[in-house]
Protein backbone atom coordinates (compact mmCIF):
# COMPACT_ATOMS: atom_id res chain seq x y z
CA UNK A 1 0.00 0.00 0.00
CA UNK A 2 2.81 2.41 -1.18
CA UNK A 3 1.24 3.25 -3.98
CA UNK A 4 1.44 7.24 -4.41
CA UNK A 5 -0.81 8.96 -7.03
CA UNK A 6 -1.03 13.08 -7.50
CA UNK A 7 -4.82 14.12 -8.25
CA UNK A 8 -5.51 18.33 -8.62
CA UNK A 9 -8.89 18.76 -7.44
CA UNK A 10 -10.80 22.09 -9.38
CA UNK A 11 -13.97 22.56 -7.56
CA UNK A 12 -16.63 24.60 -9.89
CA UNK A 13 -19.52 25.23 -7.80
CA UNK A 14 -21.09 24.64 -4.13
CA UNK A 15 -24.52 23.03 -4.33
CA UNK A 16 -26.66 21.18 -2.13
CA UNK A 17 -23.72 21.08 0.73
CA UNK A 18 -21.24 19.36 -1.58
CA UNK A 19 -19.06 19.73 -4.32
CA UNK A 20 -19.62 19.74 -8.12
CA UNK A 21 -15.75 20.17 -10.11
CA UNK A 22 -13.18 18.39 -12.35
CA UNK A 23 -10.17 16.13 -10.80
CA UNK A 24 -7.00 15.64 -12.29
CA UNK A 25 -5.58 12.34 -12.40
CA UNK A 26 -1.74 13.72 -13.07
CA UNK A 27 0.28 10.13 -13.70
CA UNK A 28 -2.15 9.46 -16.59
CA UNK A 29 -3.03 13.03 -17.58
CA UNK A 30 -6.65 12.28 -17.24
CA UNK A 31 -9.87 14.71 -16.59
CA UNK A 32 -12.75 14.24 -14.76
CA UNK A 33 -16.05 15.75 -13.78
CA UNK A 34 -17.47 15.23 -10.42
CA UNK A 35 -20.75 16.01 -8.88
CA UNK A 36 -20.19 15.42 -5.30
CA UNK A 37 -18.11 15.24 -2.50
CA UNK A 38 -18.93 11.86 -2.34
CA UNK A 39 -18.27 10.83 -6.14
CA UNK A 40 -14.67 12.50 -5.96
CA UNK A 41 -13.50 10.06 -2.94
CA UNK A 42 -14.82 7.46 -4.94
CA UNK A 43 -13.28 8.13 -8.12
CA UNK A 44 -9.71 8.73 -6.52
CA UNK A 45 -10.38 5.34 -4.51
CA UNK A 46 -11.40 3.23 -7.73
CA UNK A 47 -7.85 4.63 -8.94
CA UNK A 48 -5.58 3.69 -6.51
CA UNK A 49 -7.04 0.18 -5.60
CA UNK A 50 -6.96 -0.27 -9.32
CA UNK A 51 -3.75 -0.13 -9.24
CA UNK A 52 -2.72 -1.99 -6.11
CA UNK A 53 -4.54 -4.85 -8.01
CA UNK A 54 -2.28 -4.33 -11.19
CA UNK A 55 1.23 -3.45 -9.22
Amino acid sequence: MNRKETFVVHIISQENTTWQGQVTWLEQKETISFRSFLELVKLMDHVIMEGEAVG
